[in-house]
């Protein structure tokens, strides 16, 4: 599946993947499309086989904080402004623990006899304030953006925090209580060149722990690592940044490895807003001397590449610069909107093939007219400097548009540089007009 890895009318941001048997889940918060705020009043998981990372299967709600038409709340010290967000789940002795973080109210942990749960409160989070800490100590009991490890020994941790960090130690016999004394502050620091903000995610690899996060400036993830559960942690570097070329927002995720290939599950932001959130993905490498490169957001999620054979929705576009971005319509239909004289839509990576035989190919792309006329270029690997294959030109009206181009093969980014076609005074006059919306597009030879 390429990004967004789910159906494209699913909103499920600050990812945590977890590998139970031979399926891997996605536990995450819930947005909606077009929403003036973050996340509601439910959480969704959704599961794929390890072996078939193109069918994700919904299955369904398994937390509320509000009563809604199929479901009571799970809790009953909730209300209208609690909504639920970024939850963790792990597995201990045969049952699977959800961490709840509830905006505006203090948390919990559920549990289930399954990973997709539905699961059921055991308890909100019981803990002494440490001596000489404040009320405010765990967050006032939010314990925002948990995530828990349960180590080889069998301890449990519980990270969490926004603005500053913490963790502590989970009584493993009830796995809600905090042991007395385990408390530490900042457990990733808030300075240079940790600048820690928020969205704590723990995982083990050998011997090393990496503590993935989002830090105070940028649109990032990051990660640090220690030999020990508690620290401390050496800041390694940035492993994704969403808003490289792209409207950015904040991020949350964390790394998995599926089948011995290791990923990083993101999200990136739609509708305008930094609201509205998708999950996405990419391949990484988790090097033997356990540093992490940095990888490019591109649009192939669980892909190698994409065929520019078929049918590409617009909305799949991981570079979108000039002011143009992805809206939903309705539940079937994303364009690429507000598209205006200079905007840039990217796509990475297509493969073209090895066919020498032909000098030309087709590019077709369907828009929704705006009274206006434009012209599409279509250039290669590189948005200003790329080579240039060919150019679209887009008339007033809704349709499908083509254009003769040179055909090319191997592997290669595809990016629309959008120019209106108007001169002189008139372009002065058509200057920040939306020019068309992009719906989808193939190549055809």
């Amino acid at each position: 599946m390429p990004n967004p890895y789910l159906p494209m009318w699913e909103y499920i941001p600050d990812g945590e993947p977890r590998v139970f048997g031979d399926r891997v889940y996605v536990y995450g918060s819930h947005d909606s499309a077009g929403s003036d705020k973050f996340c509601d009043h439910k959480l969704k998981v959704w599961s794929a086989s390890v072996n078939n990372l193109n069918n994700w299967v919904c299955h369904g709600d398994i937390f509320h904080t509000l009563d809604d038409r199929d479901h009571k709340s799970d809790t009953d010290w909730t209300n209208e402004i609690n909504d639920l967000y970024a939850p963790d789940v792990v597995e201990k002795d045969g049952k699977y623990y959800l961490y709840a973080y509830i905006y505006g109210a203090k948390g919990c942990v559920a549990v289930s006899d399954k990973p997709e749960g539905p699961f059921k409160l055991i308890s909100q989070y019981k803990y002494n304030i440490p001596a000489g800490k404040g009320e405010d100590c765990f967050g006032n009991g939010w314990f925002i953006d948990p995530c828990v490890l349960v180590d080889d020994d069998g301890r449990v941790y519980i990270y969490c925090g926004f603005e500053s960090s913490f963790a502590a130690e989970i009584n493993p016999e009830n796995m809600y209580e905090i042991i007395d004394g385990t408390y530490q502050d900042d457990i990733i620091p808030i300075t240079e060149p940790f600048r820690f903000f928020e969205a704590c995610s723990l995982r083990k690899i050998g011997d090393t722990y990496y503590l993935i996060y989002s830090p105070k400036v940028g649109s990032r993830l990051v990660y640090a690592t220690s030999k020990s559960p508690m620290g401390p942690f050496e800041y390694r570097g940035v492993i994704v940044d969403n808003g490289e070329e792209y409207p950015g927002g904040n991020d949350h995720g964390s790394i998995c490895n599926i089948n011995g290939q290791w990923y990083i599950f993101y999200h990136r932001m739609t509708n305008g807003t930094i609201m509205s959130r998708r999950g996405c993905v990419e391949k990484i490498q988790v090097l033997p001397d356990g540093t992490i490169p940095q990888v490019e957001m591109t649009s192939l999620g669980f892909e190698d590449s994409l065929s520019p054979y078929k049918v590409t929705p617009a909305e799949i576009a991981c570079v979108l610069k000039g002011g143009c971005l992805i809206t939903e319509r309705n539940v079937f239909s994303r364009p690429v909107t507000a598209i205006t004289d200079g905007c840039i839509m990217g796509y990475k990576y297509f493969d073209f093939g090895e066919d020498f035989s032909s000098k030309t190919m087709e590019l077709f792309v369907r828009v929704k007219g705006t009274g206006c006329k434009s012209k599409i270029k279509i250039l290669l690997d590189d948005c200003e400097n790329g080579e240039e294959i060919g150019t679209c030109e887009i008339g007033m009206d809704d349709g499908v548009y083509s254009a003769v181009v040179k055909n090319v093969t191997g592997r290669h980014a595809v990016y629309f540089v959008v120019e209106a076609s108007f001169g002189g005074w008139f372009k002065d006059m058509f200057h920040g007009r939306h020019l068309f919306e992009l719906e989808e597009f193939t190549f055809c030879k």
